[in-house]
């Protein structure tokens, strides 16, 4: 498949304290590092998934590719083109074929508006389609959703979760984008309409090569949908590889503790648990050599003063950890 975007190095910061603060208090770094040194490639008709707790990074990740948030440094290539650095006004053209797909899809549209005005607010900001022709469009988008045009006039509040995660859906490809960036597409719906919105995903990817960018702490959910998924840990990527490999044999303790975590259905079947210690650390003060020590039950002296490689574990998996497991039983032995 051929590569639709290359992150390398990114890093995206934060001010936290002004000029006259940093010099009143002898602030040293008046930033905090939200994304740090992340490379990735994902390619057409490819899901990748970010997964992480919260605070990790992954939405920030997410908003730099569209330009919402600047990225300081690395860069970033959208079907060739460098996007760190672009002006907003040269961004408004790649945003045609970005879309996102926001975590609350209610919040997401104006109370005031109604979902006919909601789902072709993007032709219009772009002024790609005479306003005559917008209730045909709209119809057509509702129709490729699974919802009938009688939701045109409806306002969010009279819409379920599962509709207005539809709508938002609808939304994000009237302009027939490459990628969508779905940040927790599935958060606050029962079980069940979460498999409906996984389904619909699924087939509109495959109808209409799709490529997403998955941004999630539901394991079960990046099970389902994703390709090969990143594991995100204050602001770094500590497991990168395809989804299969990292489910079945991961490398990394944070790996193995979100792994643990996820609820077993079958009470027979008896698992180990591996549980996480502590809090995880704030930003504004990072821990000294693997950022990860302060809560792995396997950390040893080397974690607490060096930072761990980047390594590759196995082809297309790689870990930054000094002592990557070679399966589950081996980590919990």
């Amino acid at each position: 498949m051929a590569e639709l975007l290359t992150a390398a190095g990114v890093r995206v910061r934060f001010r936290i304290a002004g000029p006259v603060e940093t010099l009143a208090k002898g602030i040293a770094d008046p930033f905090i590092d939200a994304v740090m040194g992340v490379s990735f490639t994902l390619r057409q008709g490819e899901t990748f998934a970010l997964v992480g707790e919260s605070g990790s990074g992954k939405t920030t990740l997410g908003r730099a590719l569209l330009g919402l948030v600047e990225a300081q440094e690395g860069s970033i290539l959208f079907q060739g083109r460098e996007l760190v650095g672009l002006k907003d006004s040269h961004f408004r053209a790649v945003r045609r074929h970005i879309a996102m797909m926001f975590q609350d899809p209610v919040a997401s549209l104006s109370p005031r508006k109604t979902v006919r005005h909601a789902i072709t607010e993007p032709f219009r900001i772009h002024g790609l389609m005479d306003r005559h022709r917008l209730a045909d469009e709209a119809r057509r988008l509702l129709r490729l959703v699974g919802l009938h045009e009688g939701f045109m006039g409806a306002y969010p509040h009279q819409l379920s979760g599962g509709q207005a995660r539809r709508v938002g859906v609808a939304r994000a490809l009237a302009l027939e984008p490459r990628l969508i960036v779905a940040d927790e597409p599935t958060a606050g719906l029962d079980v069940s309409v979460q498999g409906e919105i996984l389904n619909l995903m699924n087939r509109l990817q495959r109808e209409l090569g799709l490529s997403y960018l998955v941004i999630t702490h539901n394991l079960p959910v990046v099970r389902h949908v994703s390709d090969r998924l990143a594991i995100m840990y204050l602001g770094r990527f500590v497991e990168v590889g395809a989804t299969r490999e990292i489910f079945h044999r991961p490398a990394h303790p944070y790996t193995l503790g979100l792994l643990a975590a996820v609820p077993e259905p079958d009470p027979d079947r008896r698992r180990d648990k591996l549980e996480l210690q502590g809090e995880i650390p704030s930003l504004m003060s990072r821990p000294q050599g693997c950022e990860f020590h302060t809560r792995c039950p396997f950390a040893r002296d080397r974690c607490r003063h060096e930072p761990p490689p980047h390594r590759e574990v196995a082809p297309g998996h790689w870990t930054s950890c000094h002592f990557p497991f070679p399966d589950p039983a081996a980590a919990q032995a």
